[in-house]
């Protein structure tokens, strides 16, 4: 068993962080003044000028579409090379999901995509031309997919969509979507649930509200009021979408525990150099206990996360089941994050609370990990289940 990141890896991580350090954390100080200002507006933390050029680096490095196929035109990388990059990108707080195409929907639509749905959206897409949300969360059916009430019915040929989506991603700037649908109630997930890609211009599909929220998350409402769709809109099979979506899932649960690992150990960098550096009552804050066991404590639980996150990665790329470890690793994360940010506030004292530096808008970002692709509670379950049911996998 070898857990030495090969060597291709390693440099791809090192190139991630360079490339963090000099492009991404010198506009952190813009992102929280704008995040600041925007109040109840929707206002995009980078001006989108600013987005471009650094997205036109980061391509020009080699960091977007790792995991597009190289038949698709990207680098064919692995998810766990994936998950090593978005680690080194989430020590800066820019790009909150990432840059395009959306990690998790790369697979989903490969998988799925047929006919004309494969140069009208998937081939635009993973290309970085386009960008799509999937609308899953209902006002009825959050953390429980199978709670889904949205209608698709079929009549005189055609699909009818109608219902409400919320807390949806990127609604307003989407240029397609990908709605999860009951077609069938009876069967429910068991066979009664569709995926259909829908343009997010089509007639019928408004985003009237956005929820000024917590962090940099920024979602909004869709409505659907007799959308029409063709059975090319279809994505995957009339009743099948469970099983892709919970794929989905999975993926995005590593990709926020990527996230949270990447913010947590920039927060330990922190604190290690303040600790060195800041003295009390005539002693550097190094020599203190208390700060020693923050910082020993932090370390203990970042890289026994960070372990867990890298066995998964390997997981999917084996294409193992991995819906057990991906709530346990997203549970893991998402809550030492919170405690190592609030640690590092703690060591900061009076400057930790402020703008000046970036640890307050960290606390409020790890905030929400806890919540999104499932609350903690819902993972917990989500183990405890599996272990009860099937025993201990050693």
């Amino acid at each position: 068993m070898d857990f030495e990141l090969p060597e291709e890896l390693r440099m791809l991580r090192d190139s991630a962080a360079r490339f963090t350090a000099r492009e991404l954390i010198p506009h952190e100080p813009l992102v929280i003044r704008r995040e600041a200002e925007r109040g109840f507006t929707d206002l995009p933390l980078l001006p989108p000028e600013l987005e471009k050029q650094i997205l036109g680096k980061a391509r020009a490095a080699g960091l977007v579409g790792l995991e597009v196929p190289e038949e698709h035109g990207g680098a064919g990388a692995s998810i766990l090379a994936k998950c090593v990059v978005v680690e080194q990108l989430k020590h800066s707080i820019l790009f909150p999901f990432g840059f395009a195409p959306n990690f998790p929907d790369v697979f989903m639509l490969i998988e799925s995509c047929k006919g004309t749905q494969i140069d009208k959206y998937l081939k635009p897409f993973l290309r970085g031309e386009t960008q799509s949300c999937i609308a899953i969360t209902e006002p009825g059916a959050g953390a429980d997919a199978s709670g889904i009430k949205m209608r698709a019915e079929r009549k005189n040929g055609k699909w009818i969509l109608n219902g409400n989506k919320i807390f949806i991603t990127h609604a307003r700037y989407a240029d397609f979507m990908i709605v999860v649908t009951l077609t069938d109630p009876a069967k429910g997930s068991r066979g009664g649930m569709t995926t259909f890609l829908l343009d997010a211009k089509q007639p019928g599909i408004t985003t009237p509200t956005a929820h000024p929220t917590i962090g940099d998350y920024q979602p909004y409402d869709i409505h659907f009021d007799n959308v029409e769709a063709t059975d090319d809109q279809v994505l995957g099979e009339v009743g099948q979408a469970f099983a892709p979506l919970q794929r989905r899932l999975g993926l995005r649960r590593l990709e926020i525990a990527a996230t949270c690992v990447g913010l947590a150990t920039r927060c330990l960098k922190m604190m290690i150099e303040q600790a060195k550096i800041r003295h009390t009552f005539g002693e550097p804050l190094a020599d203190r206990q208390a700060v020693q066991w923050w910082i020993a404590d932090s370390y203990r639980e970042i890289e026994m996360t960070r372990l867990a996150l890298y066995k998964l990665a390997w997981d999917l790329d084996q294409k193992n089941d991995t819906r057990r470890d991906a709530s346990m690793v997203k549970l893991q994360a998402s809550e030492v994050v919170g405690v190592v940010v609030d640690r590092a506030m703690q060591l900061f004292g009076g400057m930790g609370m402020t703008k000046d530096l970036p640890l307050e808008y960290i606390s409020r970002v790890a905030r929400i990990y806890r919540i999104v692709e499932g609350p903690s509670e819902v993972h917990r379950w989500v183990v405890a289940r599996d272990l009860l049911k099937n025993g201990l996998p050693f």
